[in-house]
C-alpha cells in the first residue's frame, strides 16, 4: 500500500470520526435553559389570601416580561421540598426561624432573597377578654412546629403567663418552661388546627394567616408579639445556586412595589404588614 493511499485513508478515517462525533453531540438532549435565561417561573405559595396578592405580583412581573406560574400548596412542608427538588423556582411562605429549622432537619440548600410581609402572632380567646382573666389551669393551644412553638411561648412569656429557662433560643418547647404560676395546660397542636380549636380552649396562640382562615378577628386577640425588630418576617426563597441569577431580582421587584402593597393591605386588613 502506498504512502499516498495510507494518507488518504487516514484522512477519510479522521473525517468520518469527526462527523460521527458531531452527530453524537447533535443527538444529545439539549441542556436545560440556564437560570439567567428564565422568563417563566414557578413560585410556590400557600392557599388562601396570598393567592389574591400573587395575582397582582404576576401582573407586575408581566410588565417586566416575566411570566409567573403560582403553584398552590396546602401545608408548610411541601413548598421547600418542591423547591429543593427543582419542581418550582421559588417559594414565598416562610420566615427565617422556620427555614433554618428545615435546613437543619433536611439539609436544604435554600436562601431568602427578598422580604414580603410579617404577621405578628397573637393570643386569641373567645372566653376571656384579657390575659389577666385566664384562670388557673387554663388550657392554651400553641402550634407544634418547632419555630412557631417557640414563638408562641414567647408571647406567653411576654404576658407574664410563663417563664422560659435562661438562654432558651427561638426553638423553645414546653420542656423549656421554668415557671408556670397559673399551672397552664399547654396543648401542642398542628398550626392549621390550633386556630379552629379556640372554641374548645381557654385561648390559643395562632399565626395570623391561620387566624383569618379560622374566622378569628382582632376582637378575639387578647395579646400580640411586638412588631418592631420582628425576626419572623416572611420572604421569597430560592435554591442557593440561583441566588445571584438576574431573574431573582426581577421576581423580588415584582413583589416589592406599591401595587402589591395595596392589594396586600386590602387582603390582610392590617393583620399583616408589608416588611420591605
Amino acid at each position: 500500500m502506498t504512502k499516498a493511499l495510507l494518507a488518504s485513508l487516514s484522512r477519510r478515517t479522521f473525517l468520518a470520526a469527526l462527523a460521527a462525533t458531531a452527530f453524537t453531540i447533535a443527538a444529545l438532549p439539549s441542556s436545560p435553559v440556564f437560570a439567567e435565561d428564565k422568563k417563566v417561573l414557578k413560585v410556590g405559595i400557600i392557599s388562601g389570601e396570598d393567592e389574591d396578592v400573587w395575582r397582582v405580583v404576576t401582573a407586575e412581573a408581566a410588565k417586566k416580561g416575566l411570566t409567573i406560574e403560582t403553584v398552590v400548596f396546602n401545608d408548610y412542608t411541601q413548598p421547600n421540598e418542591s423547591l429543593e427538588r427543582g419542581e418550582i423556582d421559588a417559594n414565598a411562605f416562610q420566615h427565617l426561624p422556620y427555614l433554618e429549622n428545615q435546613i437543619k432537619q433536611n439539609g436544604y440548600k435554600i436562601v431568602p432573597v427578598g422580604y414580603t410581609g410579617v404577621w405578628p402572632i397573637g393570643l386569641y380567646s373567645k372566653k376571656h377578654a384579657k390575659t389577666a382573666d385566664l384562670p388557673d389551669g387554663a388550657v392554651i393551644g400553641v402550634p407544634n412546629d418547632p419555630s412557631n412553638e417557640g414563638r408562641a411561648l414567647r408571647v406567653l412569656q411576654n404576658e407574664g403567663l410563663i417563664k422560659l429557662k435562661d438562654g432558651t433560643g427561638i426553638l423553645a418547647t414546653i420542656a423549656d418552661i421554668s415557671e408556670n404560676p397559673k399551672n397552664l395546660e399547654i396543648k401542642e397542636l398542628d398550626a392549621g388546627i390550633v386556630g379552629r380549636s379556640v372554641d374548645d380552649l381557654d385561648a390559643a396562640v395562632v399565626n395570623t394567616d391561620w387566624a383569618l382562615k379560622s374566622g378569628l378577628t382582632p376582637e378575639n386577640r387578647i395579646a400580640q408579639e411586638p412588631v418592631a425588630d420582628n425576626p419572623y418576617r416572611n420572604f421569597i426563597a430560592v435554591r442557593t445556586e440561583s441566588e445571584k441569577e438576574p431573574w431573582v431580582k426581577e421576581l423580588v421587584s415584582a413583589y416589592q412595589n406599591d401595587a402589591v402593597k395595596a392589594e396586600f393591605d386590602r387582603v390582610y386588613k392590617g393583620t399583616g404588614i408589608s416588611a420591605y
